[in-house]
């Protein structure tokens, strides 16, 4: 019979816990997880317990007051604190989400949060986004042309072929998506992922770009495009309100009409 079970070096133990609520009636305790690559030790799950009054509304308010005030030594990344980056995407009470637009009061218990799932951790809540960046690189995700631009203009489009654009360019790269796909946690070494495809839709559907043709064809592969199985994971996750999973079948159907 098979047995599948976690290595122990991966297992995650009980951590510290740290409190600076004592008599506080407004508190929330908040689970993170920890990891030390130089320790040499398991990752662990510390436990801070906050006074909800000493801190703003949204989850990335209590982690930044839990560095400043409580533990110095907790990593994450975070910028822009209006979902506008995507630095402080990380796993949320079970969901992939960004920090900073994720409030507080949406739960009634204990938050436990972790760094995006299925990714290398680099340290606590930082995963290593090195891959994923490298196949956002392999779509070209810029404006490819042959025709030289008018020479007191710039590439127009109609007001029609604008709208095309939106729900796509709104996408910060944040890996939500991502990181919650099944098929890209098992294949993201070929598979590209549904924000990289919804990345790349922006650019094949741009009726300024040029290179349409290529792009199709860089899609074209058993893994890159079709490991999709519309399982939808990366719509219901995505914290701009995007649809990936659309993106993903817009390609598929401009596969298929350009063969017919």
């Amino acid at each position: 019979m098979a047995e599948f079970t976690l290595p122990k070096n991966s297992k995650v133990k009980i951590g510290k816990t740290f409190s600076n609520a004592n008599g506080a009636s407004n508190k929330k305790t908040f689970r993170i997880y920890r990891w030390e690559p130089d320790s040499g030790e398991n990752p662990r799950l510390d436990t801070y317990e906050i006074n909800l009054d000493n801190c703003g509304p949204m989850v990335l308010d209590a982690i930044i007051y839990i560095k400043n005030e409580i533990d110095s030594t907790l990593t994450f990344r975070r910028s822009c604190r209006e979902g506008i980056c995507g630095s402080c995407a990380m796993n949320i009470g079970g969901t992939n989400t960004l920090a900073c637009t994720k409030a507080i009061n949406d739960f009634s218990g204990d938050i436990a949060i972790y760094p995006l799932p299925h990714m290398p951790v680099v340290k606590d809540l930082v995963p290593d986004l090195t891959h994923f960046y490298a196949q956002y690189a392999s779509i070209k995700p810029w404006m490819q042309t042959q025709t030289p631009p008018p020479p007191d203009a710039e590439r127009l489009q109609s007001k029609e072929d604008r709208e095309l654009l939106d729900g796509l360019y709104e996408c910060i790269l944040c890996a939500c998506c991502s990181t919650s796909c099944p098929s890209y946690w098992w294949n993201s070494d070929r598979y590209l992922g549904p924000a990289i495809l919804l990345q790349a839709y922006r650019w094949i559907v741009d009726s300024r770009d040029e290179f349409t043709g290529e792009r199709l064809d860089n899609l074209e592969d058993p893994f890159r495009l079709y490991r999709c199985h519309t399982i939808m994971n990366c719509t219901n996750t995505c914290p701009k309100g995007l649809n990936p999973a659309k993106a993903i079948a817009e390609i598929k159907k401009l596969m298929v009409t350009r063969t017919l």
